[in-house]
């Protein structure tokens, strides 16, 4: 693979402070040395680079956004940068960084008591702790309300039972937030790794976000500890919010490496005439729409990482953002695909492996149409998901 060049047509990088850039350049040198010459394997065999954990701790890149705790206290913006270059080396990576961060962090920061604070959030900062969030369940994935998993009181102390699936990092988590039904509403829960009645299981056999751990919980009477303040479903959609933030910065870094790799190889392979393919016309038609979407997705994101960091942008921009960069992304990967023609389903390419990633993302934190309708409802005011 050729040495990434930024993409960059329209001085994107004008509009962004030094200290925004600094944590660009060093994000990107982490993944091109640390994990891109390794994703392929990791993509081919299944596996999660466990060992990446701490040095992005060490970076960080851990609830970069959050305030205290050993958290590095960035601007929206900053964390924004570094979801889009940990994408651009793989979803999983992001997809790890976005689970830890904005959907164990933030809501133990946002819910949790003092001493849920004090014990976890330094430690998942570090990566010495990993956590995971438990919202999907097997019959519930766009309608989380309808959640089946219930918890009751025990003296002091809740036990929770039912089932979660499609949970990142579920097996090697060492906290699970999970939320449960219980009398009073919805309400989320701290669950440690080794409480009895309570089980981790990879799901095996994944076409997409292979190098993500991928999990479904289990839950029978286990003891769980309550986060305080999180009170009914608004909580935990407050938390991803966080999260899909996160996934339209990342989706944008996968659309990049798509379109570099694309304009590259264009420039490269000849044919008719011994002519480079980025000398035709259909070729040059995809590329110019390509860098078309891509400019318009930094623009979205930048925005809407300003007006979150001026405390202005709410669920709606997000679902905007989400929603808008992820389908670029997803259409930019396409079309990356057929410029590399039967090289494109190669993994010595990255295209295929992205391509295939993008379809999770655009599935989870909120499909492109539950996104529509979070959008439609806010133009019209009419909710229309009954």
């Amino acid at each position: 693979m050729l040495p990434f060049r930024d993409v960059d047509f329209a001085d994107f990088d004008s509009l962004l402070s030094d200290e925004e850039k600094l944590v660009c350049r060093t994000v990107r040198e982490f993944v091109e040395r640390e994990a891109i010459p390794h994703l392929g394997k990791w993509n081919r065999e299944a596996v999660f680079p466990r060992h990446l954990v701490k040095p992005m701790g060490n970076l960080g890149l851990l609830g970069a956004n959050l305030k205290g705790y050993g958290c590095a206290e960035m601007s929206n913006v900053q964390y924004g940068l570094i979801m889009q270059e940990l994408e651009r080396g793989d979803s999983a990576l992001r997809s790890f960084a976005s689970v830890q961060g904005a959907l164990v962090m933030f809501p133990i920061a946002a819910y949790g008591s003092e001493e849920q604070k004090q014990r976890w959030l330094p430690a998942l900062q570090r990566g010495d702790a990993i956590g995971c969030f438990g919202l999907t369940e097997p019959d519930f994935g766009s309608n989380p309300a309808g959640m089946r998993t219930r918890a009751v009181t025990d003296g002091n102390r809740f036990v929770l039972s039912g089932e979660k699936a499609w949970i990142t990092s579920g097996s090697i988590a060492d906290v699970a937030l999970i939320w449960a039904q219980t009398d009073e509403g919805i309400r989320g829960f701290l669950v440690e790794k080794g409480t009895p009645g309570f089980t981790a299981r990879d799901i095996e056999g994944k076409g997409s976000l292979r190098a993500s751990v991928t999990s479904i919980l289990s839950l029978t009477e286990a003891r769980g500890e309550l986060l305080p303040g999180a009170k009914g479903l608004r909580t935990a959609l407050d938390c991803l919010t966080q999260a899909r933030y996160s996934i339209g910065w990342g989706a944008l870094g996968a659309a990049m490496a798509c379109y570099h790799e694309a304009l590259e190889y264009a420039k490269a392979r000849k044919q008719f005439a011994g002519r480079p393919i980025a000398s035709h016309q259909l070729v040059q038609a995809k590329l110019a729409d390509m860098i078309t979407e891509i400019t318009k997705a930094q623009l979205l994101a930048l925005h809407v990482g300003r007006l979150k960091d001026r405390g202005r942008a709410d669920f709606a921009h997000v679902s905007m953002l989400k929603r808008n960069n992820v389908r670029a992304a997803l259409e930019i990967a396409r079309e990356a695909r057929d410029i590399l023609g039967a090289n494109g389903i190669a993994d010595e390419y990255c295209v295929f492996r992205h391509l295939c990633n993008l379809e999770s993302v655009s599935t989870y934190e909120g499909t492109y149409n539950i996104h529509t309708l979070i959008l439609g409802e806010r133009v019209t005011g009419i909710p229309a998901f009954e």
